[in-house]
């Protein structure tokens, strides 16, 4: 029997591999969906990967997996500096006791200066950051490392 993750995905993160491919490659969203759901099995992980444009969806995502008792992964995308709402979401989820890692693709420290403020880092169990698809690997192992602590 494995656990279910869910991956969630912010704004614009369906643009990959169109979007500033030289700051976030040039794999699509469809090769990430591949690469989690096949490092997860590795894990005995179900990984379902889900991006949405919408913040209110986003928010709902965040209250199902702590209705369903489910470890999330998530690159906040642009909500990451600013969505006070989110990061009430997010909170729910690790106050739950669930592991919600943060991952995002480039470095955000490395970026302009409004990208170097996290409203999810504070809340979230670990964040990954500057590892490009790889860090959701990171992220996975992670989850199943503290999913086996616990």
């Amino acid at each position: 029997m494995s656990t279910k993750v869910v991956v969630v995905n912010g704004p614009n993160l369906g643009r990959l591999g169109v979007r500033e491919p030289d700051v976030y490659g040039h794999q699509d969203l469809e090769a990430l969906r591949r690469d989690c759901r096949d490092w997860g099995a590795e894990l005995g992980l179900e990984v379902e990967v889900r991006q949405s444009n919408d913040e209110g969806e986003v928010i709902s995502w965040m209250h199902q997996a702590v209705d369903e008792q489910t470890p999330v992964v998530m690159n906040p995308a642009a909500f990451t500096h600013y969505s006070y709402s989110l990061a009430d979401a997010a909170a729910q989820v690790t106050d739950a006791g669930l592991p919600l890692m943060e991952v995002h693709i480039s470095n955000p420290a490395s970026r302009e200066a409004f990208r170097r403020h996290s409203v999810i880092s504070p809340v979230a169990t670990g964040t990954i950051t500057g590892m490009g698809f790889y860090g959701y690997r990171l992220a996975l192992e992670s989850v199943a490392h503290l999913l086996e602590r616990s």
